[in-house]
């Protein structure tokens, strides 16, 4: 892509579609879930379609925006924040460096930030998931609280948070148990699911076309 050619080896491209990759990866694999082994639990379904919908937000925001030099800027913060993320693997596994042009994820994040100040971009913020994903939500045409409100749902049952349970799941029974306390039996709510799911469609046919366009721009 035209907008990849100053960023050197730190163009958009390559984590476009990894995201987009990784995105249609957790599709399937909730596709396989309940068609294949026929399983539907309360929580599995919402964390498939949260790094679904994660991916194909990034890929999106990437792709949207509004000139050259912020997409860029995107760009560069992705690949920023992938290094800063590598350095604290290798810090926690003790990694070292023994290829004589290997080089650790703190010094190529050294490298991104240099190379975003030598074309006069702003610097480079951590990049928050929810902004990513209110941000892809506008763009690609979706109620952007809505959607970012769907992903938390889904970052809750992915974390083992009780609170999507009365957000986002539907009470099929219950039982009194010794103590005077009660144990809940929730399943799935198919309709906010179902919203989660299109939001997800949505973001992925607006990937495809920006995606499209992107690379045949001069």
């Amino acid at each position: 892509m035209a907008d990849d050619e100053p960023l050197k080896s730190w163009g958009s491209a390559k984590s476009i579609q990894s995201s987009f990759s990784a995105g249609l990866i957790h599709v399937d694999a909730l596709t396989q879930l309940v068609r294949v082994a026929g399983h539907l639990d309360p929580f599995s379904p919402w964390t498939l379609l949260r790094g679904a919908l994660e991916n194909f937000a990034t890929a999106v925001w990437l792709l949207d925006g509004k000139d050259r030099d912020e997409r860029r800027h995107r760009a560069l913060i992705l690949w920023a924040e992938d290094f800063r993320n590598r350095q604290l693997h290798e810090d926690d596994v003790q990694y070292v460096v023994t290829g004589p042009k290997e080089k650790t994820g703190a010094q190529r994040r050294a490298e991104v930030k240099d190379l975003a100040d030598s074309l006069g971009l702003p610097t480079l913020p951590r990049p928050g998931a929810g902004d990513i994903i209110f941000s892809a939500a506008t763009t690609a045409g979706l109620d952007p609280k809505e959607t970012r409100a769907l992903w938390r749902v889904g970052s809750g049952f992915a974390h083992g948070r009780f609170w999507p349970n009365l957000r986002a799941s539907e009470v099929r029974g219950l039982a009194r148990v010794s103590n005077g306390g009660y144990i809940l039996n929730f399943v799935v709510d198919d309709d906010q699911l179902k919203s989660m799911a299109d939001a997800c469609r949505k973001l992925l046919q607006h990937t495809a076309k920006r995606y499209t366009a992107r690379s045949s721009a001069p």
